[in-house]
This record gives C-alpha cells, sequence and structure tokens, in this order.
C-alpha cells in the first residue's frame, strides 16, 4: 500500500511531486512512484447541496416553505470535477495514509474535510503545512509533518463558516426575493460590505459644500523665503480675507517661535494579501480578485512568493534565515544596487517591526522565496516587484529628517510653517527610482484623530534666526470648497472591510473585534466580485458606486428591522468566533444554533414586510457624463442649501480636517427643523447648517475620553453611549455612561 497525496490544485501536486519523487510517472489526473501516489483537487469538488436536495417543493421558491434548516448537510459532487473526485476515491483504494497537502488555510483545510467525509476515508491522515512552493520548504514540511488530528477544531470551524453562510444565504434571500419578486441575493459578508458603499454614496449625496478662503504667506529673511498659512479661524467672508491680506502684505513681523526636532520614518510592514491588494489597486488600478489571482500564479506557478492569502505583516524567528537567503538570491534580478546597499544586520529575530511571532497565526507575511523570476508576465512583473521592493525595504535604515515648525508674527496676525528637511533617504532609496512614490501617501493613512499639517518637504538646508525680522513679501487669498466623502475604491474598500470593527460603539466588542473585519483576506476579493455580479454596485473608473437596486435591497433589510445584517458587527463576531472555534475554545454546536435562530428571525421578519414597488429597484437612466446615482442622488442635491457668508461658526469645529478629505458625516442633527448633519472637526463635533445659525455641538474630548464617530452617533440618536471607562473633572477614573442632557445645544451629561 503507498501513502496518497491530496494537494489542492494540480500545479501545487507536481511542484510537490518534483520536490519528493521526480522520478515518479505522470499519468495526467496524478503522479506516482514507488512510495507515493500524488494527486490533486481542483478547487473545490465538492460543496452544499442545494434546498432541492432535502426535498422536491424547495424546487419552487416560496416564503411559507422557510426558514429551511437542514438536520444534517448534504454534500453534493461538483459536475464539473466530478471525474477527478472518481480518481481520488479510486486511489484512496490501494492508500493506507492520507497526506493532506491543500493550502495551509481554513479553506484549504475544509476542501480536503469535504473529500474525505463524500468519499467515507477511513485512512489515518498527515497534514502538510507549509508556506511556500520551493522545493526546500516542500522537503522540509514531509520532513516535519503533522498528526491530522491537531487540526481538526481548524476543520470544525471551516465547517461551521460554511454551513451557516449556507443558512444565512438561501433563507435571507429566498425570503426577500418572494417577497419583493425581484432577485435579492443576502450574505453575512456580501450585505454590510454593501452597506458601507451605500452609506458612504448617501453622504456624498447629502452633502451641502461650503466656499471658504485660505490666506497664505509669502516670507523672507536674508536669502531665505518660505510660505506659511495664516492661524485662525475658517473664513467664509472673501472681503475680510482680503482686508487682512493687505492689513499683512509687505509689512516686517518676527518669529514668535521656532522649534527643530529630529525625525525618523521607518520602512513600511510587509505585505499581507490585503496590504498587497490596496497598494496594488491604488498604483496599478487592479481589483481585488486580479492580485489575489496574481498573486496566486506568483506562489503556485512561477513559486517566488510566499503563500499569498495571509493576513499578517510579520515574520517568525524560523523565517530569518530564509530572509537572508533571498536576499542574496536577488543578485542579478534587476536589484543588484539594492541588495549591494542593504543592511543585514538590520533583519534579525530582535526586531519586532519585522519578526513578531505572537502576530503570525497560519502564515507569515508575503516574501519573495529564493527562486529566481522568469518568464512572468507584466502585471505579474509588477506585482512581484511590489513584493520585493518592500522586502528590501526592511534591509534599510530609516529615513532621517528635521522638522522645523515656525510660528511667524505679522501685525499681531500668526502664520505657521512646518517645513520638514531631508537628512538621510535611508529605505526610502529603494523607491527613489519610481515616478510615483506612493509609500509617502502610505505613510500618512493613520487613523488619527488629527489630519497632517501642511509640510513642506525639502531636500536643500532650512535655517531661521528666530532673534532676526522677516517680510511678508505677498499674502495670497485662496478660495476652496469643502470636499464630501471620497467614493470608494476597491482598495480603500478593502481597508474598510478590514477596519470595519472599530466603529462599533460598544467598548468591549470592539476591543474583542480588532483582530476582526469583513471577511477574510482569501474572501474579501471575492466579495466585491459578488456584489458586482449580482447588480448592487457597478464601477466608474475606479469608483464602487451602489445601483439602485443595491439601494433598495440595503433599505428593505433596514425597514424590516434587521439592521445587524447590515453591520459590521455581526460578520466580525462570526469571525472571532469562528477564530476561537479553531483554537478548540468555542463550540461549533453553540455557534451553529445561534445562526439557526437568526436565519428563523430573517424570515419572519420579512415575512410581515410590505412589497416593494418593482420600479424602485430600476435606475434612472444617468444624464450625460454622470453616474446611476438613482432618484434619491437628485433629491439630495436639490436640498443642497446656499450658505450665509457671515454666519459665526462654532469655536473648534472648522477645521482644516473638515476641508481636504471632506468632513465624516455622522448622522442627522438632533435639534428639531435644523435639517443639518453632524461632521466632525478638529475639536468637536458640529451642525453643517452651523452658517444659518445652528450651534449644535459635541465636543471631542468629553469625560476623559475622545469620542468616536459611533459614540457621538449613538448619543445624538439614542441619547445615550454604551458604558465606558470615564474620569471625572478632578481626574477620578469611574465607568459610566454619557446621555445628551440637551438636544438643542449638545450639551452631555454623566451617568453612573
Amino acid at each position: 500500500m503507498k501513502t496518497l497525496i491530496i494537494a489542492e490544485k494540480p500545479d501545487m501536486g507536481r511542484n510537490i511531486a518534483a520536490a519528493i519523487d521526480p522520478k515518479a510517472k505522470n499519468h495526467r489526473s496524478y503522479i506516482e512512484g514507488e512510495q507515493y501516489i500524488i494527486t490533486w483537487a481542483i478547487g473545490h469538488l465538492i460543496g452544499l447541496a442545494e434546498p432541492d436536495a432535502y426535498d422536491d417543493r424547495y424546487k419552487k421558491w416560496n416564503i411559507n416553505d422557510l426558514p429551511i434548516i437542514p438536520a444534517q448537510f448534504k454534500l453534493v459532487p461538483n459536475k464539473k470535477t466530478v471525474d477527478q473526485l472518481k480518481v481520488i476515491g479510486d486511489l484512496a483504494k490501494r492508500s493506507n495514509l492520507l497526506i493532506n497537502s491543500c493550502d495551509a488555510g481554513r479553506e484549504g483545510q475544509y476542501i480536503f474535510s469535504l473529500i474525505q467525509r463524500h468519499l467515507k476515508l477511513s485512512q489515518p491522515v498527515k497534514r502538510l503545512w507549509i508556506s511556500d512552493l520551493t522545493p526546500e520548504t516542500i522537503r522540509k514540511g514531509f520532513a516535519e509533518l503533522k498528526e491530522g488530528a491537531e487540526y481538526e477544531n481548524l476543520t470544525r470551524a471551516a465547517t461551521a463558516r460554511s454551513e451557516a453562510d449556507w443558512l444565512i444565504g438561501m433563507n435571507g434571500s429566498r425570503a426577500f426575493t418572494t417577497k419583493h419578486n425581484v432577485l435579492l441575493s443576502v450574505g453575512r459578508v456580501q450585505t454590510p460590505v454593501l452597506a458601507l458603499i451605500y452609506d458612504r454614496q448617501k453622504q456624498i449625496e447629502a452633502f451641502s459644500s461650503l466656499k471658504f478662503f485660505e490666506l497664505e504667506g509669502h516670507f523672507s529673511q536674508n536669502e531665505m523665503t518660505y510660505r506659511a498659512m495664516w492661524q485662525g479661524e475658517r473664513m467664509t467672508d472673501q472681503g475680510k480675507v482680503e482686508e487682512l491680506a493687505a492689513k499683512v502684505k509687505g509689512k516686517q513681523g518676527g518669529v514668535a517661535s521656532y522649534e527643530v526636532k529630529d525625525t525618523k520614518e521607518y520602512p513600511f510592514k510587509l505585505y499581507d494579501l490585503t496590504l498587497l491588494q490596496r497598494e496594488a489597486n491604488g498604483k496599478f488600478g487592479f481589483s481585488a480578485k486580479k492580485t489575489l489571482d496574481t498573486a496566486q500564479a506568483l506562489y503556485e506557478k512561477h513559486k517566488v512568493i510566499s503563500y499569498p492569502r495571509t493576513n499578517s505583516n510579520y515574520v517568525t524567528e524560523q523565517n530569518i534565515p530564509d530572509m537572508h537567503k533571498t536576499l542574496n538570491a536577488l543578485q542579478g534580478m534587476g536589484y543588484d544596487e539594492l541588495v549591494k546597499g542593504a543592511n543585514r544586520g538590520l533583519v534579525h529575530k530582535g526586531n519586532k517591526f519585522i519578526c513578531n511571532p505572537a502576530k503570525v497565526e497560519d502564515h507569515h507575511a508575503i516574501l519573495p522565496t529564493n527562486r529566481r523570476a522568469n518568464g512572468l508576465s507584466p502585471d505579474e512583473q509588477k506585482l512581484y516587484d511590489l513584493v520585493v521592493r518592500r522586502f528590501l525595504s526592511q534591509f534599510y535604515p530609516a529615513a532621517e529628517y528635521k522638522v522645523h515648525t515656525v510660528m511667524t508674527e505679522v501685525e499681531n496676525e500668526l502664520f505657521k510653517t512646518t517645513v520638514k528637511e531631508l537628512l538621510s533617504l535611508g529605505w526610502k532609496v529603494i523607491y527613489a527610482d519610481q515616478k510615483k512614490d506612493k509609500a509617502k501617501s502610505s505613510a500618512k493613512a493613520k487613523d488619527k484623530d488629527e489630519p497632517e499639517e501642511d509640510e513642506i518637504e525639502v531636500s536643500e538646508p532650512f535655517f531661521i534666526n528666530a532673534n532676526e525680522a522677516v517680510i511678508c513679501e505677498d499674502a495670497i487669498v485662496k478660495e476652496k470648497d469643502t470636499q464630501p466623502p471620497k467614493h470608494y475604491t476597491e482598495g480603500t474598500l478593502l481597508k474598510a472591510m478590514e477596519s470595519a470593527g472599530k466603529q462599533i460603539e460598544d467598548e468591549e466588542l470592539r476591543d474583542a473585534m480588532k483582530d476582526s473585519g469583513l471577511g477574510t483576506p482569501a474572501t474579501r476579493a471575492a466579495t466585491i466580485e459578488r456584489l458586482k455580479n449580482v447588480g448592487y454596485v457597478e464601477m466608474q473608473g475606479k469608483k464602487i458606486m451602489v445601483t439602485q437596486k443595491g439601494r433598495t435591497a440595503i433599505e428593505l433589510i433596514r425597514g424590516a428591522g434587521i439592521d445587524l445584517l447590515t453591520s459590521p458587527e455581526m460578520t466580525g463576531l462570526w469571525e472571532r468566533r469562528l477564530t476561537e472555534i479553531s483554537r478548540g475554545t468555542a463550540s461549533n454546536e453553540q455557534f451553529m444554533a445561534n445562526v439557526k435562530k437568526f436565519a428563523t428571525m430573517i424570515v419572519e421578519k420579512v415575512r410581515v414586510q410590505t412589497r416593494a414597488e418593482k420600479t424602485s429597484f430600476e435606475s434612472e437612466a444617468p444624464a450625460k457624463g454622470k453616474g446611476t446615482a438613482g432618484k434619491s442622488a437628485t433629491a439630495a442635491r436639490s436640498r443642497v442649501s446656499k450658505a450665509k457668508p457671515d454666519a459665526a461658526i462654532p469655536k473648534g469645529i472648522s477645521a482644516k480636517s473638515s476641508t481636504d478629505n471632506g468632513p465624516s458625516l455622522i448622522t442627522a442633527c438632533p435639534r428639531a427643523g435644523c435639517g443639518g448633519s453632524i461632521f466632525m472637526g478638529r475639536k468637536g463635533y458640529g451642525c453643517s447648517h452651523y452658517k444659518e445659525g445652528c450651534t449644535f455641538v459635541i465636543w471631542k474630548q468629553s469625560y476623559g475620553r475622545s469620542l468616536t464617530d459611533a459614540q457621538v452617533k449613538a448619543l445624538v440618536e439614542k441619547g445615550r453611549t454604551a458604558k465606558l471607562k470615564l474620569a471625572l473633572a478632578d481626574g477620578t477614573p469611574v465607568e459610566g455612561k454619557i446621555i445628551m442632557k440637551d438636544a438643542e445645544t449638545g450639551e452631555l451629561a454623566l451617568e453612573l
């Protein structure tokens, strides 16, 4: 009897055969040697049966037959690959040991498990668990095979994920479709992702642009010239700004303060799949699916990168020697100069920015392998280059700067300048030959309460004498408009999916979900493609636009009182629970019992809903040069009000953060008859109708903490937050809820 090795795909099977038994004979659908028979699945050979496999009446969709909850899920072979399944079954009869060599992850585990269950394979199982397909790694993996039983919890999690998705998808889709007589697809990941896109588009449509003016001063001191921005509240009266410009132009001033500090910018983290997809979308316009498919080819076909479906940006101690080998192997591949400049001493086990085993679960960050990259397509080369440069940057020191902050005073008016003087390029030399360094924008893509101030980056020395006078050579008035939030691209949507749990109001749940998100790195691309295929979204260039059908789907789901189905909270909880199941710390039976209850609740809510008009799913024909924004977009635009230029602005609300990227619109203003929207400023949350006289404001710093968007939304809509860790005015720590004391002004109070 021989050992049967089952890989996930043909290329993987052939790679394994070449590494462990190069003399084995190729029989087209399997490879056989003296000790091993190597065969493969072709992705999913088996799936969960459709409802009509349980009862013929389910062939017709009828809401009265719902919910459909199988006592035991049936499996059915994929008709397109049934021949390969038969091959595996026949080969198994000649084997006394199975080696699961499917992808090292939840889905790979599930593919093998389905084959094992459907064919009723009873042989003992070993597990090959590797992160790249180089011959060295494959041979090492076979020398360190794991017991199949060690992965039973992962199998349970994978099975629970699949069956739970079936229950929500089948029951939700059939319920909404039969009730409203339009094919409506519902899913526990795709629906909250659609809701993200819907909510962003509604914010854009409701946005009321505001014209304002900035004053830029041009100053000189001896041979040094510099620009600075006037420091004051946002100005909406052009006349007043021009008066201010005339007041300071040509006048002598002084340096009110001058600070210089040394700063360092370290290389960006190594890629996980989502980060790679985001950057490839921003840099090359690749869809998430295209990046995943291309990365998979680099891994599986060319074997030049490690396993791409990873959620980690770190490596383990065992990867460090391999990274050094790969660095040497990159010589002679177009990266010679960069390899020569690398400092091997920077990549070591003690560098926690790179090596952090606690942050590596199934797979380490995406790395190039020591295999020479030949025969890559242009797109494969682009993606490979991203991975290689990110890898090489870890062997370079930080970029070093001197940051000069100058406050200039002229006629009692303050102007601010921030100059970033380059001292040493460091790791940024890796990107110096590229026309556009996207890395700079990525560096600032951090979750901060405050936006980055305007910075002027220079490579020549900058110096101001704080004790000498300066001259305001010119004062330029710049007209600007506040900008709405930007439409999602696939890159920004991937980031939103990854960080979706951060917007949940409940502090404990949000913390528990910090490693969760909408879907997994391996499934997010498929979710976006699904939304396109069912007609919920469409692409306009890089922009993702919700269609009228997508709008109505979200409105119906929320209208039925199933808001949880549109929230990141549910799918984040699922991913958290599935992770716990895979670790053996949670019960898959209890998880499935809760899912069945939720599926039943969905059906009951939809059953009593009023049927929507068919026209509510149909988009208006777009105007020339316009997108298919639908009726609500037109209505929203008609509500845009004209601003009163002299209206008072609540202090601290008219912040720069509301100009460059558009304000973060939170919810409707609670003041009776106001009609404005609450948005986030620098110091607080104010109303978009402040120019019409609305003085509603919630200060961001309240009771010893910085309020989040979700908490402000809860205050406005529910009148209170969840229980939080707070502080009294004297600093005494307490636990309690913040409540809305006065909805007219935004005054808050504490409830202990």
